[in-house]
């Protein structure tokens, strides 16, 4: 789609078609298509307003009932912030004074609607001209907000007098425009010198602009921390979405921190939560196990922030970086996974197929980390298939203790 479609959508003629088709189904798209176009309607128009009605239906997990007013591009979708974690960047900004927020990289405008929706001032730009028409698209409801077809890079931002109570946001372009995966998506990249605007360009704008922040890859190295930034992992029901690194009155605690949401609460870990000391302590051999496992948010481990569970169980990781937390507290943490320790024994193949068969398990869940074994193939040579034998399922947890392969059975606690 052109940004010729995206006009010709949001005029009457394609807002009033988009507006009254039904609620996207796979199995009657084609149907439907032909009657529009029987009907009278453009070919091309048809095809696009139907299009639209696709990705609208994937959009609604992310921005709800705003879905059915926006348009969208796949790969926008894709990139967008999910509108609950866009709401919690927008009110740093606010919590912090800032009036006008430059939005650079605004891509479908997820993160602008949001500081529009506090009552922010927004100056928005995108280097793509389809895709920033369809931010002023759905921007359209908010006057304060304009939405500009230009690079982040070419952006001149008020100076003196003029800079007082602005905020700069940068969602860098982490894809090669032009480059395809194997499934039609624009390829991915990972290097903080591949993105657009770069790094240092990044680095550029905080420098100029104290209230700056930039929504980067989950992926982002800790060592690349600027002094004095906060740099938070979140995560959405456990997935973690991004990393985001916020440089002066934006921080909130500086250093790393891990943002745990959902629809109903938002938990942060922050460094200060970890335990004391060089760093967290450790299991030494397979018989250390407690009775209790814990299992961090991956916002958490992320954020190399295990050590917080440490402490608030009082345990030990089983390993160093495994994630995996042993204890002899039944302690809750709303933030983690607790699983109650049936068996641990040193993974032998022969020995737990034994174990398994004589507790009465034909079929297996099996968790991993820290390891390299194919689930898959353990399960076949466990012989776990499960087919009319009426034995019932065990938890595996495979990971590593001082050195050497574990194998750890738990129930959910």
């Amino acid at each position: 789609m052109d940004a010729a479609m995206v006009d010709r959508l949001a005029d009457s003629e394609g807002w009033s078609l988009l507006q009254s088709l039904p609620p996207y189904d796979e199995a009657t798209s084609l149907g439907l298509q032909t009657a529009l176009r029987d009907a009278g309607f453009d070919a091309d128009l048809v095809a696009a307003a139907m299009t639209q009605s696709r990705l609208r239906a994937r959009a609604v997990d992310k921005f709800g009932e705003f879905a059915a007013g926006m348009l969208f591009t796949p790969d926008g979708l894709e990139q967008a912030t999910r509108l609950a974690v866009a709401a919690r960047h927008a009110h740093r900004y606010a919590a912090a004074g800032v009036r006008v927020v430059h939005d650079l990289g605004c891509g479908l405008g997820a993160d602008a609607m949001a500081f529009a929706g506090l009552d922010l001032e927004v100056r928005a730009v995108d280097a793509d001209p389809t895709t920033a028409r369809i931010a002023a698209v759905n921007l359209r409801h908010w006057p304060s907000a304009e939405v500009t077809c230009a690079r982040a890079e070419d952006v001149r931002l008020p100076a003196g007098e003029g800079a007082r109570h602005i905020g700069v946001w940068l969602d860098p372009a982490r894809r090669v425009a032009g480059v395809a995966d194997i499934r039609g998506r624009t390829k991915r990249v990972f290097s903080l010198d591949a993105i657009s605007p770069s790094w240092s360009q990044v680095l550029a704008f905080a420098a100029e602009v104290p209230a700056t922040g930039a929504k980067l890859s989950p992926a982002f190295p800790h060592g690349s921390i600027p002094r004095g930034a906060e740099a938070q992992w979140t995560s959405w029901h456990g997935e973690v979405l991004e990393c985001a690194v916020w440089w002066g009155p934006l921080v909130q605690s500086p250093g790393r921190t891990a943002a745990v949401c959902d629809e109903r609460s938002t938990h942060v870990v922050t460094e200060a939560d970890a335990a004391p000391g060089s760093g967290a302590p450790h299991l030494g051999s397979v018989a250390d196990v407690g009775e209790w496992l814990h299992e961090p948010d991956r916002a958490v481990i992320r954020a190399g922030l295990t050590g917080a569970l440490v402490a608030s169980v009082d345990g030990a990781e089983v390993a160093p970086g495994v994630g995996y937390v042993s204890s002899h507290s039944g302690v809750e943490v709303p933030w983690a996974r607790r699983f109650r320790v049936v068996e641990a024994m040193p993974l032998s193949t022969k020995h737990l197929a034994r174990w398994l068969r004589d507790h009465g398990h034909d079929r297996v869940t099996i968790k991993k980390r820290g390891v390299t074994l194919d689930a898959d193939v353990l399960r076949r040579q466990l012989k776990m298939t499960g087919r009319g034998r009426g034995g019932s399922e065990a938890t595996l947890v495979l990971t590593r203790i001082g050195g050497g392969q574990v194998a750890i059975v738990v129930t959910p606690g």
